[in-house]
């Protein structure tokens, strides 16, 4: 059977003159690799050819009956097709405004959990390893499983999960609303470095500078400018409790399958007040998916509900009668719908004049948040996005990450790299 992505086969079984009788072929090459995975005789299957593989193969117990008629004239009995929620729009649009660059986009429609578009880069081309000379896929499999740049990781969702940055403050600014001690205009210490306990360096915020007058700032303001001291200061007030929990509820250290597991975010335990201080600002060992990164963003775009991510629409039969959909379901309630709300107006003010402002669409408020994440000493950040559009009736939220400043390098920021690639992608789902 068919994997298609809005009617168009993007992976498809032809006719082969040889002993194995059928070819599978992958018709754009490595621009769906990300979700369709691979379809090996050597090296057997991974994404949706490996979660739907009885489906397709046409060997699950829910077709026996379907093929009777074949299996009863002898005719060979056919698989099932699999369509996906990714939207080609959507998808293309993630892959150009990505390039070259190492990282992943991930979207997906907050109100239901379909996942519209996955890019992880660098990718690779399925065919290589559907081919059926079996020596050349020995080769292909041994140059892609051992590139220095994991072309066969899908970063959306597995592989060496990212520190976060600064688009955790979105986690930490759900604690503080939700524990009820905080609004959007409470004010917070935010010099321009904060003193630690335990520690000789204090954390400073990148501009050097203090967050507001008299180091003073609101929870609003500290969002729009992504004040690390602030945040820092607040995580500790609040207690690793609370926003440990916090995070549990957006997903973190969730079992996921969408049908590929999801490699589950983590917030690390037992924290040092200057750890969690670090971590409250999605640094020291908080680590993510930039799909547990997008559900944070959809849950606030959602009333606070999270919904379950997906990638599979419905699978159908021969004659296109639909055997299985998947039907939207919530997760978690992350935050209330008040909070929820209050969070979207401080995102909102992060691309309208923060740190955001690259993420702009014309005649249309985006809510989001910027990140920039350091990995290592001598190494260039991360740099992440992560927002949903339009922000009063959201269609689609986002998050990206570029590994190592992508072109940009030490230049790099979340606001300068990643926003605008997460604007390219939500305007191709806004403007459809």
């Amino acid at each position: 059977g068919s994997i298609l992505v809005d009617g168009t086969a993007v992976a498809v079984s032809k006719p082969a003159d040889d002993d194995l009788k059928w070819l599978r072929t992958y018709p754009q090459g490595p621009e769906y690799a990300a979700v369709t995975g691979y379809f090996s005789f050597t090296y057997g299957t991974s994404g949706v050819e490996r979660g739907y593989n009885d489906l397709l193969s046409g060997s699950s117990d829910k077709l026996f009956y379907r093929q009777l008629p074949d299996i009863l004239t002898g005719k060979e009995p056919q698989g099932a097709s699999v369509d996906l929620t990714i939207k080609a729009k959507v998808q293309a649009a993630a892959r150009k405004a990505l390039g070259n660059q190492r990282g992943a986009v991930v979207a997906m429609d907050p109100k239901t959990g379909a996942i519209l578009a996955m890019v992880t880069s660098p990718t690779y081309d399925p065919n290589l390893l559907s081919s059926h000379d079996l020596n050349a896929v020995q080769t292909n499999w041994k140059n892609l499983t051992t590139a220095n740049s994991q072309p066969m990781v899908n970063r959306a969702i597995s592989g060496n999960l990212y520190p976060p940055g600064s688009t955790f403050k979105l986690v930490t600014a759900a604690a503080a609303l939700q524990s009820g001690d905080y609004n959007p205009d409470s004010e917070l210490d935010g010099p321009a470095a904060l003193k630690l306990p335990g520690v000789t360096k204090p954390l400073p915020n990148v501009t050097g500078q203090a967050c507001g007058p008299n180091d003073k700032t609101t929870l609003t303001h500290a969002l729009e400018i992504s004040c690390n001291t602030a945040f820092a200061d607040l995580g500790m007030k609040l207690g690793q409790d609370a926003v440990r929990q916090q995070a549990s509820k957006f997903g973190f250290g969730q079992q996921l399958t969408v049908p590929m597991s999801v490699t589950p975010s983590t917030f690390p335990a037992n924290l040092q007040q200057a750890q969690l201080a670090q971590s409250s600002i999605g640094q020291f060992d908080v680590r993510v998916t930039p799909l547990q990164v997008a559900m944070i963003s959809s849950a606030i775009a959602n009333d606070g509900k999270v919904m379950r991510p997906y990638l599979v629409q419905t699978v159908r039969d021969k004659n296109l009668d639909v055997i299985q959909s998947t039907d939207p379901s919530v997760l978690s309630e992350a935050v209330s719908s008040q909070t929820a709300g209050k969070l979207r107006d401080m995102m909102v003010k992060v691309v309208s004049n923060g740190t955001g402002v690259r993420a702009q669409i014309p005649g249309m408020d985006v809510a989001g948040k910027t990140g920039t994440a350091e990995t290592a000493p001598g190494v260039n950040a991360d740099v992440w996005f992560t927002g949903f559009a339009p922000a009063n009736n959201p269609k689609v939220a986002v998050a990206v990450v570029v590994e190592d400043g992508g072109t940009a390098g030490q230049e790099a920021s979340g606001g300068s790299v990643a926003a605008p690639i997460a604007r390219a992608v939500m305007e191709a789902v806004v403007n459809q």
